[in-house]
């Protein structure tokens, strides 16, 4: 071969580019990705336990209708939930999606309550620090168990 072919062919491989990404480029683009999902992540979880609270509350306030039908019949309280009635309430012990546990404390006269909807372990709630259990009384008063409140919670 002739020189001048041998050197048209070096100028001619050095000037194709090489396509693909240089590890650099993929450890930075793996990195602002990691970056954006540590600080993503847990927002989107403190969301999901904001939003999942109302579950605890709309339980609570139909045991409560339940409970004021069952006290004109019956002219008392009852502290069972689950049972059919006209014994019980006929309502579930968890809420909806199982997040919640849902009991009822009836003082000894039967004049009396506080229905509590407390974080079902496993259910996904227990992370929950801020509002942890819901509580209303035969007179509608709302309640919470944690630093919040209970005027912040039920809002």
């Amino acid at each position: 071969m002739s020189t001048a072919i041998l050197e048209k062919l070096m100028t001619r491989r050095r000037s194709v580019r090489q396509r693909g990404v240089t590890l650099l480029e993929l450890l930075t683009v793996i990195s602002i990705i990691a970056i954006l999902a540590s600080v993503a992540l847990p927002t989107y979880r403190r969301y999901l336990i904001r939003s999942q609270r109302s579950e605890a509350k709309i339980a609570l306030l139909q045991l409560q209708t339940a409970q004021e039908k069952f006290y004109m019949q019956n002219n008392t309280f009852t502290d069972d939930v689950a049972t059919a009635s006209p014994d019980g309430l006929g309502l579930s012990g968890t809420t909806e999606t199982g997040k919640y546990t849902v009991s009822v404390d009836l003082a000894g006269d039967g004049q009396t309550y506080t229905a509590t909807a407390a974080p079902r372990a496993g259910g996904g709630q227990t992370d929950d620090d801020d509002c942890e259990s819901f509580t209303i009384n035969q007179r509608g008063t709302h309640g919470v168990s944690g630093p919040k409140g209970a005027q912040a919670c039920w809002r």
